[in-house]
Order: structure tokens, then sequence, then C-alpha cells
């Protein structure tokens, strides 16, 4: 245990998930250096002097539904080939610290809690945490499978909400991952915007087909290129698969990837997004666009795109990165929503829509941060 408050918290929802395995393991596998740090952004050069919490003194913990030991599902990551061979049991004793520190989350199908006592038991689980590891801080992330829409008129919090609640309510910073609802409830809205109130960024990772649609688009746009239908299909497996089998579900995670063209074309094109479970693709995707627009003199031509890659991986170092830009924000005074994170979301809390200008906000936080002690 730290002998002193100079470590952060990370708590994750949903922390034996894919994503939040991959990861723990592989702060634990950079720590040791044992890997590179691809694909982390806040390990190249504009970011060192950020003064941004060091990965060694990253403390992980969470909520998640599942009782599956992290070993046993890194183990299992590893022989889906989304971990390298021989790092479980390299790591396994971080795996096996974390997993110590992952409570119950909710609500389980029967729960009767209210809402209030389920937000009081997250609230209590997280102080626990940071008083145990007597930690500077804790930063929240969602990383939970996408839970559909609130119905209509509801009076009860989805669980994404719940936990978003509880983050505020600990004054930990919030980072929303996913197209769940989160912080975005009329319930959550006054708190979360309020004098004061923890950082917070979201919503739904720009890992893959999405961020390929941000740099595209912008592209056909500055060429004046009329784009006329832009269509994808999603083939997945695993548990995102399996969420997002819920028409409910996908739908959410469709409108960050409609609100991507729609922002930088300025119209929304013809052309749907398809999302389709294949089971046997494990923890791997297939992303497939299909873009057909206008030239000179009408004209026709079409661009198509394959994305290949496991979710999980292109995910991990993007929570690392969050979860240090989030803590260190909170550290320099900064509060509320951080539009300058819209780098790595499809539906951030405002700024430019560009993926050009989101970078440079970006490089501009880290500046500000580096500025201040």
């Amino acid at each position: 245990m730290p002998n002193e408050r100079t470590h952060t918290g990370v708590w994750l929802i949903g922390a034996r998930g894919s994503v939040a395995t991959t990861t723990i393991a592989g702060c634990a596998a950079l720590t040791a250096g044992l890997h590179p740090p691809t694909g982390l952004l806040t390990e190249t050069p504009p970011f060192a002097h950020a003064h941004l919490p060091a990965l060694d003194s990253l403390v992980f913990g969470g909520h998640d539904t599942t009782d599956c030991p992290l070993p046993k599902r890194a183990e299992a990551l590893t022989a889906a080939g989304v971990l390298p061979h021989g790092l479980t049991p390299a790591i396994h004793t971080e795996l096996t610290t974390a997993d110590r520190a992952i409570r119950p989350g909710g609500p389980q199908p029967g729960d009767t809690r209210t809402d209030e006592q389920l937000i009081q038991r997250f609230t209590a689980d997280i102080t626990d945490f940071r008083e145990h590891h007597n930690l500077t801080r804790v930063v929240v992330i969602n990383l939970a499978s996408t839970e559909p829409p609130p119905p209509p008129h509801t009076t009860r919090l989805t669980p994404s909400s719940l936990y978003a609640a509880a983050a505020l309510r600990t004054g930990s910073p919030y980072i929303n991952f996913t197209p769940s609802t989160g912080l975005r409830t009329p319930a959550l809205a006054h708190t979360a915007t309020a004098p004061g109130a923890p950082p917070h960024a979201g919503r739904d990772g720009k890992t893959g087909q999405t961020l390929l649609r941000s740099v595209l688009a912008p592209m056909l746009t500055q060429r004046a290129l009329t784009v006329r239908a832009w269509s994808g299909t999603n083939l997945l497996g695993g548990g995102d698969g399996a969420a997002l089998a819920d028409p409910a579900a996908a739908a959410a995670k469709n409108k960050g990837k409609e609100r991507v063209l729609t922002d930088t074309l300025g119209h929304t094109p013809e052309g749907v997004v398809h999302i389709d479970e294949v089971p046997a693709l494990g923890e791997w995707k297939t992303a497939w666009d299909h873009i057909a627009f206008d030239g000179f003199l009408g004209s026709r031509t079409i661009l198509q795109t394959i994305w290949q890659g496991c979710d999980s991986a292109l995910a991990a170092p993007l929570v690392l990165d969050l979860a240090r830009l989030a803590a260190r924000a909170q550290e320099a005074g900064l509060t509320g929503p951080l539009p300058q994170l819209g780098f790595y979301f499809k539906d951030p809390d405002g700024g430019p829509a560009s993926l050009h200008e989101q970078f440079t906000e970006l490089l501009a936080l880290a500046r500000r941060l580096g500025e201040t002690r």
C-alpha cells in the first residue's frame, strides 16, 4: 500500500471486462518495461511537461457484476490473441491486487434497492478505495457494456447514471467511455455543471471506425467533394457484440458514429450503420465503410475502407490517457466539462468537431497543465 498520498486511483466500471482487463494488464506491462507505450499519447513529447501522474502511481479498482477473477480473465484474453503470451504470469501480482479492489456492481436482476441506496453503496465503495490506498484522488471511468437509453418518463436512473452520481458525490473526475447515459440525464445535469463540480468528459470512446470517419470526412469536405452516401457495417463478437445485439443499445452506439459525419459534413448523408454480432469473431471486429461522393463535373467516386482489430487493445491506451489527464486537470483546478478531451470521443462535451482541431485543443490543454502547479 502506498505510504504517501501521491498515488491516483482509477476506478473502472466494468472492471473485469475486456477493456478494463487490457487496461490494467497494459499499465502493469508498461510499468515493468515489458512493452513499449505504443498508442499512449500521454507518453509522447508534447505531454512530457504536463505533470501527469506516472503510470506506476496508478492504483486500480472498480465495480463489476461478474465474479471472474482478473488473472483468469487475462488468460482468456491471451487465448483470444488480445494479450501477448507470457504476459499474464509476469503481472499476476498486479492483476490479483487490482481484483481484490473490485466490488459488486448493480443493480443485479431482482435487486430491490432504490436508486439512492445504490448510489450510497457505490459512493461508499469509491470512498473506501481512496482511503484504504491513501490516494490523492480517484478517477471514475465507465467501461461497462453499452446500455439501452432510458425509457421515456422513467423515474429510475440507468446503471451508468448511478455510477456517475457516485463519482459526483465523491468529488471524483468522471469519464464516460461508452455511449450510455452517464451524466447526460436531467437528474444530474445541474450537479455536473455546478461551480466546483469535478472534471468530466465523454461520451463513447473514438477507437476505430469513427476515428477513421473523423479523418476522411474533413478530407472530403476540404477538397469540396460532395458526399452523397455513407454506409457502414460492423461485425463483432465478445461481450460488446452480445450487448449491441440489442437494437436499442446499437442505436445508442450508432448515434455517435452518425454525429461525426453530420458535424463535419454539415449534413447527414444517406446510409446507415449496421452492427451485427458474430460470436465466432470473439474479441475481434471488422468495420467496413462504403462512401459515395461526387467530383468535378459530377463524376461519381466510391471509397471503401476496412478496419480490422481488437477494440480492447485500441481502447486501453485511450483509457490510460484519459485517467491521467482527468486526474491532472482536477489537480490543476479545472472543473466541470472538459471539451479539450473531445479528441477521444465520438460525442464529446462541446468543442470542435474536426479531429485536427480536437488534437490542437488537446495539445493546448497539455501546455496549460504544464504551466500550472
